[in-house]
């Protein structure tokens, strides 16, 4: 009969990597089941090729959907690591016997839990309290054994009572296995309450009873094939569900469980993996806090507190910050006193960073923040043999580069593209699709507007970044795929209009149609039920650029045009509503929208959008109750569009002046009418007299008072326009330009010095009845 022994492990623990190791040389298994994907169980025997560096993961995706895919990141801490280099360096035969991913994550699977064994509560739906205890326990066991215990967090009690124990042997398994029997039993209890009130039933524990029911199964099965002592490693929560294999009637339970589940055609791959998305940080369920730690425990051992705080030390100098032999040498006698105050037998990372804040960094927050981002997460980066299956992504991105003539390297190099060129076109488009997964290998210099078809990018490989497009692979089976389905989460996240405009503009430049066509069909349906005039007011310049410019790109803008001729009439509506009751700071914003949406219509060149807009503007220029700023903008706005003559603007300008309208109003009026330029004043009928006379007739106080903003608003003109002002004041009654349009001091002899250059430029002047053309 086989001897089995199980051997609950808490994921990417160095302290259960160490004890494992004794409990297998202590058993000598000639099988080793580990719980893990049988699906990449061919990839196995690669573990052992010199060229393969941890971290590292096993990729499981369909063929058909690369993005239902699921990753298995493995360190050299790992316990199932560990456990396939014991194997293989033995010559023991390894499987793994977890639920086959052909099953998980084929359609359909998750529906079963209607109808498998398992019906528990639904996750609070029912039992605000009942439901998270039961979900928190099975999927953070070892946190519920932390919080009985009085800890935070169960990777810090944990690594108090595990990892920082230099003896652990096998009956630490045993502890976790008792342990896990009691969380199980409690669980159960709270799960048979919830079928007692006929609660819905739970598709994760559905999930997890066929995945022990497999590793069961699979167990049998190694029994089976005459192996007599098969060492199974698992998650420790597992390990009194598997003990039950031999349970009279269990096999046929697990039998019924497993009949008629789905399945579907996946592939595997092995892919680098950083210790930075192993962290807890990155969203990784099984996760650690502290990788780069872990690593340091696994090493190095009971050695690890003196190196830690050496390389610490090291960081500290490669940033010019005193860190000498003396200062770590303190910190270690620290760490030490800190354990054993706290019963432990060597100093734990909680120790460590203690000693750390105290004598290396003097309780500077800064320094503590590298030495926890290097050395407790950590950058390490693993590799795969180079002859290995790589993810989708990565085959598409090696595909790409070849097409497209682009090499990671190392070091930064600048490219021109033209857009005219079907080539550079191409390469745009990948390096703006790279960027949306996050991935900026090219980093845009401004090469001109979006009219333009010139694109500069330095183009600087990283190479962390091959993590990246493994992670892609999540999203997709391209990069463009990859990008596209990254952009219509994130614009179903967007509730912004203005938002969802900069992410159609980023869309054209990857080239992502039908994520174009998503982007703009949502940002039609914001667009038409918005009630923020600003909002559509700030989209609109971005889109009016795309409608103008996208065709550079050779893309299809029509759709952009057809939301901007429904945002205008909308903005046209609100304009006037939306700039009453606002303070300075609000006019100032307030005035910004306005001249955006200005130009946007104006770079348009459609008439009937620009009628709507300038009607708009006549409307908010004759407004007594909105700031002045804005008004005298949307008055200047039309005079330079000639909607308005200088004798309208004229007329504008008076009341705005008046000694009703009050000082400060009138300022405000003349800091949005004049912002940018001084030709109005110049070249406007009887403006500056205007102006003038203002000025001329407030009293001492209140001139005293508006000379810093009237002085401000001056500012903004150009210096030649300035001085043309100031000549223009001191002609005798020189504020009046004559009947002709010409302003006094009209100097004919010195336009005619320009002729001859004007002739050379133009051409000779046609004889009379001859053609100009």
């Amino acid at each position: 009969m086989s001897e089995i022994r199980i051997f609950g492990i808490r994921h990417h623990g160095p302290g259960s990597a160490r004890s494992l190791v004794r409990a297998l040389d202590a058993f000598a298994p000639d099988c080793l089941l580990v719980e893990g994907p049988p699906d990449a169980e061919a990839l196995l025997a690669l573990a052992a090729d010199p060229e393969m560096r941890p971290p590292v993961a096993l990729l499981v995706y369909r063929a058909d959907r690369p993005r239902d895919c699921a990753f298995f990141p493995f360190a050299a801490f790992s316990p199932e690591w560990v456990a396939l280099r014991h194997a293989q360096e033995r010559e023991v035969p390894a499987r793994f016997i977890d639920l086959p991913h052909a099953i998980q994550l084929a359609d359909g699977f998750g529906e079963l839990a209607t109808e498998g064994p398992a019906a528990i509560d639904d996750e609070a739906e029912k039992d605000p309290e009942r439901g998270p205890a039961t979900a928190a326990m099975r999927r953070d066991p070892l946190g519920e054994l932390a919080r009985a215990a009085g800890y935070d967090d169960g990777e810090r009690w944990w690594d108090a009572f595990v990892e920082s124990r230099s003896e652990a042997g096998e009956d630490v398994f045993s502890a976790i296995a008792e342990a896990m029997a009691a969380l199980r039993e409690a669980e159960d209890a709270m799960s048979e309450n919830a079928m007692s009130e006929n609660a819905s039933p739970d598709a994760e524990r559905f999930r997890e009873e066929a995945r022990e029911a497999h590793m069961r199964t699979g167990l049998r099965r190694a029994a089976k094939d005459g192996f007599s002592r098969i060492a199974v490693v698992c998650g420790a929560w597992h390990a009194p569900a598997l003990a039950r294999h031999d349970a009279t009637g269990q096999p046929v339970r697990d039998a019924a469980i497993l009949k008629g589940l789905p399945k579907t055609k996946v592939a595997a791959a092995w892919a680098p993996w950083s210790y930075e998305r192993l962290a807890t940080a990155s969203g990784y369920r099984a996760g650690v806090l502290s990788p780069e730690w872990y690593d340091a425990v696994w090493h190095h051992g009971d050695r690890v507190a003196a190196r830690w705080l050496s390389r610490a030390a090291a960081l500290l100098r490669g940033e010019d910050l005193d860190a000498s032999s003396a200062t770590v040498i303190e910190a270690v006698r620290l760490a030490g006193m800190l354990a054993g105050l706290r019963g432990r037998s060597r100093p734990s990372l909680d120790d460590l960073d203690e000693a750390a804040a105290s004598t290396l960094c003097f309780a500077d927050p800064a320094p503590m923040r590298l030495i926890r981002a290097k050395l407790v997460i950590g950058e390490r980066l693993g590799a795969t043999p180079a002859g290995s299956a790589r993810t989708p992504v990565e085959l598409d991105f090696a595909a790409q580069c070849k097409r497209l003539r682009l090499s990671p390297e190392g070091g930064s190099r600048e490219i021109v593209l033209d857009l005219r060129k079907e080539g550079d076109l191409a390469r745009s488009h990948f390096l703006n699709r790279l960027a949306l997964v996050g991935i900026p290998w090219g980093t845009r210099r401004q090469a001109g507007g979006r009219g333009t078809f010139r694109e500069a990018w330095v183009l600087a490989w990283q190479p962390e970044w091959a993590v990246d497009l493994v992670a892609a692979s999540a999203d997709g089976g391209t990069v463009a795929d990859a990008a596209a389905s990254r952009i219509r989460t994130l614009a179903h996240a967007t509730t912004r209009v203005s938002d969802l405009s900069d992410l159609i503009g980023t869309l054209l430049d990857a080239d992502l149609a039908q994520a174009s066509a998503d982007v703009v069909q949502a940002l039609d349906d914001r667009a038409a039920v918005s009630s923020d005039v600003f909002d559509l007011m700030q989209a609109l310049p971005a889109l009016a650029e795309l409608a103008r410019y996208g065709s550079v790109r050779s893309s299809d803008t029509e759709p952009v045009r057809r939301i901007v001729r429904g945002i205008v009439p909308r903005i046209a509506a609100g304009l006037v509503v939306a700039c009453q009751s606002l303070d300075d700071d609000a006019a100032a914003l307030a005035k910004g929208h306005v001249e955006g949406v200005h130009r946007a219509v104006s770079l348009l060149e459609e008439s009937d959008l620009g009628e709507v807009w300038r009607d708009a503007l006549l409307s908010l220029a004759g407004q007594d109750h909105v700031h002045g700023r804005v008004v005298g903008r949307a008055v200047r706005l039309l005079f330079d569009a000639r909607a308005i003559s200088a004798e309208d603007a004229g007329t504008r300008l008076r009341p705005a002046l008046s000694r009703a309208s009050g000082a400060a109003p009138a300022a405000a009026w003349i800091a949005g009418f004049l912002e940018g330029g001084g030709t109005a004043l110049i070249h406007g009928d009887g403006l500056l007299g205007i102006l003038d006379d203002w000025l001329v007739g407030l009293d001492a106080d209140h001139f005293t008072d508006l000379l810093p903003l009237v002085r401000r608003s001056f500012a903004t003109i150009p210096r030649p326009e300035r001085r043309a002002i100031g000549e223009a004041l001191r002609r005798p009654g020189g504020t009046t330009p004559d009947a002709t349009g010409h302003g006094h001091g009209f100097d004919a002899a010195r336009a005619a010095r320009v002729l001859p250059v004007l002739r050379l430029l133009l051409g000779p002047e046609p004889a009379p009845g001859g053609d100009a053309r």
